[in-house]
């Protein structure tokens, strides 16, 4: 009995100081060191391919996804619009719309990159420090690992469950409090499932050439979105994985974190 009494408390402790974790008015970061990986796959869809060798410098990532609390600050401090409540068609109950309420500690969603750019700028007048989206590569490279990766499939593990809020375990309904499932080699959270991320980059295909700190392409018109959603199969949790939204598209799943350089 003292046994089941001590575990139920152990897991009201992590609870507790998860949502503390999570609620804080910035986003808490990870430091990741620099290193030279191969960017992409050749195994995936094609714009993954070529793989091709990226080496960065130092950053920090954000080791949760900004949260519906954190971006809420940034609305309330500037006088910007929240989003609208997400929704979503639920094919599973004959094409019914359903609208969520917004939770604190699940990833901001329904945002547009537009939207994030903002959030980053006011981050960095705030606190001083230089924040962006990550570019594709920053984004890729923590969602390895980094210099700790065990080249998972996905971000954290090669089994999606443990790591992941996709659509067999939300069964489409909506994003999950981040930071509840397994972190990855960085001890970041949720880089596969629950919020796609947007990423500074335009969108562009791959080339072979060696790269260095690339600030990712030029286009105008679509940015690069990564991770895969609450929403999707497996297939695009993976971490390679791309998508092309257009820039001031925004969705139920689309959501972003923050990198420090």
């Amino acid at each position: 009995m003292k046994q089941i009494y001590l575990s139920v408390i152990v897991s009201i402790l992590f609870i507790v100081s998860v949502s503390l974790a999570q609620d804080t008015n910035y986003p808490e970061m990870i430091d990741v060191k620099g290193g030279t990986f191969s960017m992409g796959s050749e195994d995936g869809y094609d714009d993954e391919k070529p793989v091709h060798e990226v080496s960065l410098s130092d950053y920090s990532i954000g080791k949760y996804e900004v949260t519906v609390f954190q971006y809420r600050k940034f609305c309330d401090a500037t006088g910007k619009k929240f989003p609208a409540k997400p929704t979503s068609h639920w094919y599973v109950e004959h094409d019914q719309t359903e609208e969520w309420e917004w939770k604190e500690d699940n990833p901001i969603v329904n945002v547009t990159w537009y939207d994030a750019q903002e959030y980053c700028k006011w981050l960095s007048k705030e606190t001083g420090a230089n924040y962006s989206l990550p570019t594709e590569a920053q984004w890729e490279y923590a969602a390895k690992g980094g210099e700790n990766s065990n080249s998972f499939k996905y971000s954290g593990s090669n089994k999606l469950n443990e790591v992941a809020w996709y659509d067999e375990t939300t069964f489409e309904r909506g994003t999950r409090p981040v930071g509840g499932l397994k972190a990855n080699e960085l001890g970041i959270y949720d880089m596969s499932g629950n919020a796609m991320e947007w990423c500074f980059d335009g969108y562009e295909k791959y080339t072979k050439k060696k790269q260095k700190n690339p600030a990712g392409g030029a286009s105008p018109t679509y940015k690069t979105i990564r991770g895969g959603s609450w929403f999707y199969i497996d297939e695009f949790c993976k971490i390679t994985q791309r998508d092309s939204p257009k820039i001031n598209k925004t969705k139920f799943d689309y959501g972003f974190r923050v990198v420090k350089n």
